[in-house]
């Protein structure tokens, strides 16, 4: 009987221990469910989080190439908008004053035309006068266009081109004759006068040495003049 007592008293404990393990298994479960993540749950989570910065990273890029892409395209347009507006602006440049020497040319044609029936050859070199004067006022207040050299003028190496010269009772080269007029724009030349230059040739001092030998000369006329009586 005692045995039979002891074994019923071990089953007993043997139940309690394995309710107490279930117990602590569920108790485990819960806690688990409640907060805390397996290592491989963790592993899961850390994947899909780099994922996704890897998508958002994706997108990023491919907005950033399209941006680069436009900014190419419209730099390449913007290149060649300049490259044709600096075209044009070259070939075009003179248009304003074509048309206004379009005036000229409309007058030389009618001038041209009596020519044909004209009797009084004053009455043309007077048309064509008047023309040559419209034309000059216009490049001179319009353009800045004016002309230089006159037969007498200083020679300036800078302003006109010699195409010739002679020995002459000058005190300084000067311009003997011009055979082309020079032309400047504003303050730049664009045409060199092409002229006859007179150089002097000993005759005549040069405008320093001149005065210098007449205020010898005074001075000399005036030591030698008698002194006036008292």
């Amino acid at each position: 009987m005692s045995d039979v007592n002891s074994e019923n008293t071990e089953d007993q404990s043997v139940d309690e221990a394995a309710v107490q393990e279930t117990d602590a298994a569920s108790a485990g479960t819960d806690a688990a469910q409640e907060g805390e993540k397996s290592p491989l749950d963790e592993a899961k989570d850390k994947i899909a989080a780099l994922q996704q910065q890897v998508d958002e990273l994706t997108k990023a890029n491919a907005e950033l190439k399209d941006q680069v892409l436009r900014r190419a395209a419209d730099f390449d347009n913007y290149r060649k908008r300049m490259i044709q507006e600096k075209q044009d602006a070259f070939d075009f440049a003179n248009t304003n004053l074509l048309k206004d020497l379009l005036e000229s040319l409309d007058n030389f044609d009618r001038t041209v035309e009596a020519a044909a029936t004209a009797n009084d050859p004053k009455t043309i070199a007077d048309g064509v006068t008047m023309i040559n004067k419209s034309m000059v006022s216009m490049l001179e207040n319009k353009y800045n266009l004016t002309a230089y050299g006159q037969p007498g003028d200083a020679f300036d190496p800078d302003l006109h081109e010699a195409i010739g010269s002679s020995n002459d009772p000058v005190a300084e080269p000067v311009l003997k004759a011009v055979y082309l007029k020079g032309y400047k724009l504003k303050d730049r030349v664009i045409r060199h006068a092409k002229v006859m230059v007179s150089m002097p040739d000993g005759t005549v001092a040069p405008a320093g040495e001149q005065s210098a030998e007449s205020a010898a000369a005074n001075s000399a006329a005036e030591s030698s003049a008698p002194e006036a009586s008292n």
